[in-house]
């Protein structure tokens, strides 16, 4: 078979509209239904290319999808708004709220501030107003004024008031790791107090797409970074004062998954990211700003920590399955691999339950795999180190995929169950296990076969079913 290059905007399952590019979502969730705000980049003739407001479309099982266009309208090129940036939204005294940034990027040459906090007002979720002033809600002194953005609010209870908090940094050094989470609080949503800083860590330049969210007794912090792992992060609280901890495991996917904020419809919290695509569509290369919307729905685990699940109805999507044959594979100093499936397509799940001895050190999927050439795309599953990785195979002449921050932890235990759950749609791939997610933006196409494979020990893969089906 003759390897094909995949083209980005192809996908049957995940939400891209026609000829635009998804970058940051802004959720919002009532009564089973999930109001997806984003935003939209044409890449003429790259990202922030065309300047863009905020999209709408509305969802309640994530397969079926209304769009309603640009929501909340952005401003013309000499207005503050020029670009609408991301904020959040929320319904507050019989109205929807949103606040937001607008950025302008010509206001920087001109010596103005180029991001400032904006707020307008809906009756439908649909049709805005806007506000006819700035928020008094101005870069600080002392801190960036390029950097002052994505603000989110949430009720405090115990205080009976709002808080906002919003991404910033300090001083006008963008190479440090000055970043941090700013705070303000209000009775009325009109007059704001600034309360200094939410969270300074020192751990990266700058936050973005801040959320807080209760689950029980715990607040739960989620933000993204882009100087570290360039990922979604969160920490976890049993007070709104801190401290913030940090769990085992921080994150909720790899790098290929970013901007995240969730949602809940009042029966389940949705993860809303997007998967970026690679520059010029090339494996090799870097990530651009912007892509494909993929939901994780986020579910909290015995230990107080976050976990993450495929959408059921996404899932569940997936017809006429398949019953694989049963799969053992012993070995001592070898791998040694069996194949799955010979013809899979583009459109595909994959279910699995796997177990293992003491002995293995790795086992893996191979996709995409050319039976004849050998070469695949792989999720290997690194025992011995505890991590889960995604890269091409053979990897050969190094490097042929840019895998950095394509790595998740593991802490899989020999002789028991773990099932793998594998959606591929496209050229993305997205694969659970044991509550975490690692999402892979592919742009070859080598074969259709899938195949496992095992090193140094024994494994068995049982009840494993396929599907390259939908429903229409």
């Amino acid at each position: 078979m003759e390897k094909l290059s995949i083209k980005s905007n192809n996908h049957q399952l995940y939400y891209q509209p026609k000829d635009v590019w998804v970058g940051d979502v802004m959720p919002y969730g009532k009564e089973g239904k999930f109001f997806i705000y984003h935003q939209r980049d044409t890449r003429n003739p790259v990202p922030f290319g065309e300047p863009f407001g905020w999209a709408l479309a509305t969802t309640k099982d994530f397969v079926h999808f209304e769009d309603f266009g640009e929501s909340l309208l952005r401003g013309n090129d000499n207005e503050r708004d020029q670009f609408i940036y991301a904020g959040s939204v929320f319904e507050a005294n019989g109205k929807v709220h949103a606040f937001y940034t607008g950025y302008n990027r010509e206001f920087l040459a001109q010596g103005k501030t180029s991001q400032v906090l904006l707020h307008a007002e809906s009756d439908d979720f649909v049709h805005w107003e806007k506000s006819e002033t700035a928020l008094e809600l101005e870069p600080q002194k002392g801190y960036d004024i390029r950097n002052w953005r994505d603000p989110f609010v949430v009720w405090d209870d115990e205080k009976e008031e709002y808080l906002l908090i919003l991404g910033a940094r300090k001083g006008q050094d963008k190479h440090l790791q000055t970043g941090r989470l700013v705070k303000f609080t209000s009775k009325d949503l009109t007059n704001w107090e600034f309360k200094g800083d939410f969270w300074a860590p020192g751990l990266y330049t700058m936050f973005e797409m801040p959320e807080l969210f209760k689950i029980g007794g715990w607040w739960y912090l989620i933000y993204s970074e882009y100087s570290d792992g360039n990922k979604i992060l969160y920490r976890m609280s049993q007070s709104l004062e801190g401290p913030w901890i940090k769990p085992k495991d921080e994150a909720f996917d790899g790098r290929a998954y970013y901007a995240g904020r969730t949602a809940y419809d009042g029966k389940r919290r949705v993860l809303f990211g997007w998967v970026p695509t690679k520059d010029q569509e090339n494996d090799k290369n870097n990530y651009l700003w912007g892509g494909t919307f993929v939901p994780h729905e986020i579910y909290q685990k015995e230990d107080f920590s976050l976990g993450v699940k495929p959408i059921d109805e996404v899932w569940n999507t997936f017809i006429n399955l398949h019953d694989i044959v049963d799969v053992v594979i012993e070995t001592v100093d070898t791998r040694e691999e069996v194949t799955l499936v010979k013809n899979s397509g583009t459109l595909f799940n994959l279910e699995t339950t796997i177990s293992f001895d003491e002995n293995l050190s790795d086992f893996s999927l191979r996709l995409f795999k050319n039976l004849e050439t050998d070469e695949s795309y792989e999720y290997r599953f690194n025992l011995d180190e505890g991590r889960l990785t995604f890269d091409k195979n053979p990897c050969y002449p190094w490097f042929q995929y840019m895998d950095k921050g394509l790595i998740r932890p593991i802490s899989l235990k020999p002789n028991h169950s773990y099932k793998i759950k594998l959606i591929v749609d496209d050229n993305i791939m997205t694969l659970y296990i044991d509550g975490i997610a690692l999402n892979a933006r592919v742009h070859d196409h080598f074969g259709d076969a899938i195949t496992i494979t095992a090193t140094n020990g024994s494994m068995t893969a049982i009840n494993t079913k396929f599907s390259n089906e939908i429903k229409k």
